[in-house]
């Protein structure tokens, strides 16, 4: 497993990471016994870098990954979980106030179930679930941090950016208060590079590529028959509008692909190739995904005449009601 520098907190963190939504009961299909055993799994394999939050299952995630903690006790394990906004409303909205969301109380009350869920005295990278750039130089959010680190109880402050919004962050980038963004990163999704990227890059702001495989179409598992189970939150953002045309779109993809790389690797290969990229954090809930991920990190480049065809995939989205 390669490492790469976490920003300006020069962490060493394992490039790919691993995503923990899944496990909180949104996505079906596979049980805790699994979860354990993928984990420990990723963790023999240098993976050191675990995102979770407290709305994957009411602190359920978070739970698994102080049980993966306290079964590596020898192992440095970066632990970033996620404050939920306090309306609980994914995706926030234009309109929406910090004092609904955001306030100084909601912040560390929040913090403190984490604190508990974690069995941690510090958490290494707290986030904010949602955001809106608008709430950039409202002091309260920022005193409210100061205070935690000032008590011991975070290190690093990061946001996580609503999906096909990465502009939406860069007047709290400048604020100099975040430590790292995370964002929707992939074949598809190539706006980050527009104005965050550079943004990052010039203040030193750790980069988390999340949704690496698009929600699963860039595995290229999914057809236009796929259903999902009612309670499985894909179901919801696999409408038939957008199930059919994700669908289309990978297969145009897997025609640019050499024979012997398949379109999940190729997938995680081509964010791999951006420097900017401190760890992606694909969901991996089986062994043997943990086990195919972690072996894009051998530091193999993609051809650069393939990363170009990739490139030329970029398929810019915007929010709707199906999007969250």
């Amino acid at each position: 497993m390669k490492l790469r520098k976490f920003g300006r907190t020069n962490w060493q963190v394992s490039e790919i990471g691993y995503g923990m939504w899944g496990m909180g009961g949104d996505w079906k299909g596979t049980t805790d016994d699994q979860h354990h055993t993928s984990l420990d799994l990723a963790v023999e394999l240098g993976c050191n870098f675990f995102d979770t939050a407290w709305g994957y299952g009411s602190g359920k995630s978070e739970q698994l990954l102080a049980a993966l903690m306290k079964r590596h006790p020898s192992t440095k394990i970066w632990a970033a979980t996620k404050i939920p906004p306090m309306n609980f409303k994914w995706p926030s909205q234009r309109g929406f106030l910090l004092k609904d969301c955001f306030p100084a109380k909601h912040i560390k009350e929040y913090t403190e179930k984490s604190l508990k869920n974690l069995a941690l005295e510090k958490i290494d990278l707290i986030q904010f679930h949602v955001w809106e750039d608008s709430w950039a130089n409202q002091e309260e959010w920022q005193r409210a941090l100061e205070d935690l680190k000032t008590e011991g109880k975070i290190d690093a402050v990061g946001i996580s950016v609503n999906r096909w919004e990465p502009e939406n962050c860069l007047n709290s980038i400048r604020t100099g208060a975040i430590d790292s963004i995370q964002v929707i990163y992939n074949i598809f999704d190539q706006a980050p590079e527009d104005e965050l990227f550079p943004l990052c890059e010039e203040m030193d702001i750790a980069v988390i590529a999340r949704v690496p495989f698009d929600e699963g179409t860039l595995t290229g598992k999914l057809t236009k028959e796929t259903t999902f189970a009612k309670d499985d939150w894909r179901g919801t953002y696999f409408v038939p509008e957008n199930l059919n045309s994700s669908v289309d779109h990978a297969e145009q993809i897997k025609k640019d692909l050499p024979e012997g790389l398949e379109l999940p690797e190729a997938a995680l290969r081509f964010i791999l190739e951006n420097p900017i990229v401190s760890s992606i954090i694909p969901g991996m809930r089986q062994a043997r995904h943990v086990k195919a991920n972690c072996d894009c990190s051998d530091g193999k480049k993609l051809p650069s005449d393939l990363v170009q065809k990739l490139k030329s995939h970029r398929w810019d989205r915007e929010p709707t009601t199906w999007s969250q």
